[in-house]
């Protein structure tokens, strides 16, 4: 086993992934809960949701990120991937940015149980560019095939082993 598995995941496993799944719900969560309090679907409970849904999207934003990062560093520079990757990190920062921004000047909304113009604002920003930088994220996958093992006809079992002597060898 490599020592590098602990923050890169194993091959066809990588660790970024699941950590965006974690992050980009709570954020999804924070926004709702935010649009429901705003429309007046729910008052209070909603606002502290949305509050407390940023507060922990913030928390797990920074191994989500780190993980990122370090997959970010293996990536030859000058390539079409890099060049995407680069712009999806740059979007997923300035969401985090805005993200922030919208708990800070949030506090008082949290405190008081209703989300003001402001801090509802900086969410919703925060949120469509989580969403690009979604969009562009996938395309590392689904376009440029990063951390993909392409083994299509590789039995379930197999598939679910992260250590498979096979797919280390095909990772290189």
């Amino acid at each position: 086993m490599k020592l590098e598995y602990l923050w890169r995941g194993t091959p066809g496993h990588p660790l970024h992934p699941p950590l965006t799944h974690a992050t980009i719900g709570t954020y999804t969560f924070a926004t709702v809960a935010a649009l429901a309090d705003v429309t007046g679907i729910s008052n209070n409970a909603a606002t502290h949701g949305w509050w407390l849904a940023l507060i922990f999207g913030l928390i797990i934003t920074g191994p989500t990120a780190l993980a990122g990062l370090l997959e970010w560093l293996k990536i030859s520079w000058g390539t079409p991937l890099k060049r995407t990757a680069t712009t999806h990190m740059i979007i997923m920062l300035s969401a985090t940015v805005f993200f922030l921004a919208a708990a800070i000047v949030g506090h008082d909304s949290f405190k008081t149980g209703d989300v003001s113009a402001g801090p509802f604002i900086l969410t919703l920003i925060g949120f469509a560019l989580l969403t690009l930088g979604g969009i562009f994220g996938g395309s590392i996958v689904f376009v440029h095939g990063m951390r993909v093992l392409k083994l299509k006809d590789e039995p379930a079992k197999e598939a679910l082993s992260p250590l498979n002597q096979r797919k280390e060898q095909a990772e290189g």
